[in-house]
């Protein structure tokens, strides 16, 4: 699936491949890097040069931390994770550079009056798809620049402080599970006049927040412990929800997850990946306990075997295409049942297949190949 994504030169960022072209750079640098930390040994050469290709690809872009911090959605934040890695590997001073600018324009980024980070320029909106490019690079980026720990602690204060906004306002009691995001002034046509809250779970939304989670778990140190024991905890709890919520019938999740088998849902592609991906390395680092790990092992697996008989299409040419993921949902909009369930379904969308791989890449620790 990595070598089908680069001979499509995906995850390259050009400028015209629309509002997510950001976060797909920054999801297949994700994805291949985790290729390559799995399997050091192997001729992985050319992943390694396409992930700072992809990289060096959004520099143009997000080198100014102002233009930056006005002009795009907080997925812009991705990329930081390869950048800060490159930096630190090669001493590039560029990719260093451009690293300072992306930290940096987190704290330009607009906030609601709680202090929330706007996802874009919608006012007072916080999107759970923002944590997954947030969450792990404030982390990465305090452990591997700050000299002090008390810089590395801020910066966990302030991803925990963001997680838990979210979590907060959009957390449902009755399922366990978070909707799409939250209005600060609810005043937007779909928030909850109490919590702000949005009206459904989107699968892939769901998705981001889940991975945010488990990958900065993987990141942080266990000292001081209260920044792991909160995320272990959410973790925990989550999971448990997104287990309750997989398909029966499929082992899939559906688009909307608190809609299952109404007319016009389905099981979609990209949510489901990234479901498989988080249960399966929340289980593995040791981060569900005795009884829930078993069950999520068993679920992700099946999902990820799913996925494989049903969403990859073996072209004529040799390579591997994804189907089944739907394109961008946007808060910027009536966020009805129709308006999630009527988006495009796209072809090779790099949301989709990099989760995949994500998601592949934890079978095959528990098989390898």
């Amino acid at each position: 699936m990595a070598s089908s994504i680069m001979s499509r030169s995906q995850g390259i960022m050009t400028g015209k491949g629309g509002s997510s072209e950001l976060l797909q750079a920054g999801f297949t640098q994700k994805a291949f890097t985790a290729i390559v930390s799995q399997y050091p040994d192997s001729d992985v050469a050319d992943i390694q040069e396409y992930i700072s290709t992809s990289a060096s690809s959004v520099i143009p872009f997000i080198s100014n931390a102002t233009y930056d911090a006005l002009s795009y959605p907080m997925d812009r934040l991705s990329n930081g994770n390869a950048l800060v890695n490159l930096a630190a590997m090669t001493n590039n001073a560029t990719y260093r550079a451009v690293a300072e600018a992306l930290h940096e324009s987190i704290d330009l980024n607009r906030r609601n009056p709680e202090g929330g980070l706007w996802y874009f320029t919608y006012p007072e909106w916080s999107y759970l798809d923002g944590m997954y490019s947030l969450a792990p690079f404030n982390t990465l980026y305090a452990i591997l620049t700050s000299t002090s720990e008390a810089d590395i602690n801020a910066a966990m204060d302030e991803t925990q402080f963001q997680l838990d906004l979210l979590w907060n306002h959009t957390y449902n009691e009755s399922t366990g599970l978070l909707v799409h995001g939250y209005d600060d002034s609810r005043t937007a046509v779909w928030a909850d006049p109490t919590t702000g809250a949005s009206p459904h779970v989107w699968g892939r939304s769901l998705g981001w927040y889940t991975m945010a989670l488990v990958d900065t778990l993987a990141l942080i140190p266990n000292s001081p412990l209260r920044y792991k024991d909160y995320l272990i905890e959410k973790f925990r709890l989550l999971a448990s929800a997104v287990i309750d919520a997989v398909d029966p019938q499929t082992g899939g999740w559906w688009q909307l997850l608190d809609e299952p088998g109404q007319e016009g849902n389905y099981i979609e592609s990209s949510g489901s990946a990234m479901f498989s991906y988080a249960l399966l390395k929340g289980a593995r680092l040791g981060y569900l306990t005795d009884t829930l790990a078993p069950k999520a092992v068993e679920v992700a697996t099946r999902a990820q075997g799913y996925l494989t008989e049903t969403f990859v299409v073996h072209e004529s040419n040799g390579t591997l295409g994804y189907n089944g993921t739907v394109s961008v949902c946007s808060l910027n909009s009536s966020a009805s049942y129709e308006y999630y369930v009527n988006q495009p379904i796209l072809y090779n969308s790099v949301l989709g297949s990099a989760a995949y791989i994500l998601a592949s890449l934890e079978v095959e620790r528990l098989s390898p190949p």
